[in-house]
C-alpha cells in the first residue's frame, strides 16, 4: 500500500522531441482543431491591422502614401500571402467543422466488428481533399504572386 507521501513515478517520454510535431496519441481532428484556431487569431490580428493602417486615410494623403511605401516591403508581399493562406485554411477547415457538427461527414455509425475501423479512416477522403483543394489554391494564389 503507498504511503501518504509517496510520489509516483513520471512517464517515460518515449516520444522525444518528434512528440512536439507529432504528439502520438493526438489524431489530426487535434491538430486541425489547434490551426483553426491560431489562423482565426492570426485573421484578427490582420483586420486590426489593416483597420489602423485604412484610418491613415483620415490623416491625409501624404500619410497616406506613407504607409503605403512601407508595406511595399517584400516581406508584407509574404505576408499577405501567408493571411490568404490562413484564409483559406480557416474557411474550409471552419466548413469542414459545420459539415461534421451537422453530422453529414460522419458517417452511419458500423457495428464493432474486427478489424475495428475508427471515424478518422472513414473521414479521411474528406480531409485529403479539403487538403488537396488547400494546396491547389495556394499553389494558384503562390503562382500569381511570383507571375
Amino acid at each position: 500500500m503507498k504511503e501518504i507521501g509517496e510520489r509516483k513515478k513520471p512517464l517515460d517520454n518515449r516520444l522525444g522531441i518528434s512528440g512536439w510535431i507529432w504528439a502520438g496519441r493526438y489524431s489530426l481532428e487535434r491538430y486541425l482543431y489547434t490551426l483553426q484556431r491560431i489562423s482565426g487569431l492570426a485573421l484578427i490580428l490582420y483586420g486590426i491591422i489593416h483597420l489602423i493602417a485604412n484610418g491613415f486615410r483620415i490623416a491625409g494623403g501624404e500619410s497616406w502614401e506613407s504607409i503605403m511605401s512601407v508595406f511595399e516591403h517584400p516581406g508584407f508581399t509574404v505576408g499577405e500571402y501567408l493571411v490568404f493562406a490562413a484564409f483559406i485554411f480557416h474557411s474550409l477547415n471552419g466548413a469542414r467543422l459545420i459539415l461534421q457538427q451537422v453530422g453529414l461527414t460522419l458517417g452511419r455509425p458500423k457495428p464493432p466488428v474486427y478489424p475495428y475501423t475508427h471515424a478518422l479512416r472513414r473521414r479521411r477522403p474528406i480531409v485529403l481533399g479539403m487538403g488537396m483543394l488547400i494546396i491547389a489554391l495556394l499553389a494558384v494564389v503562390l503562382f500569381d504572386f511570383i507571375v
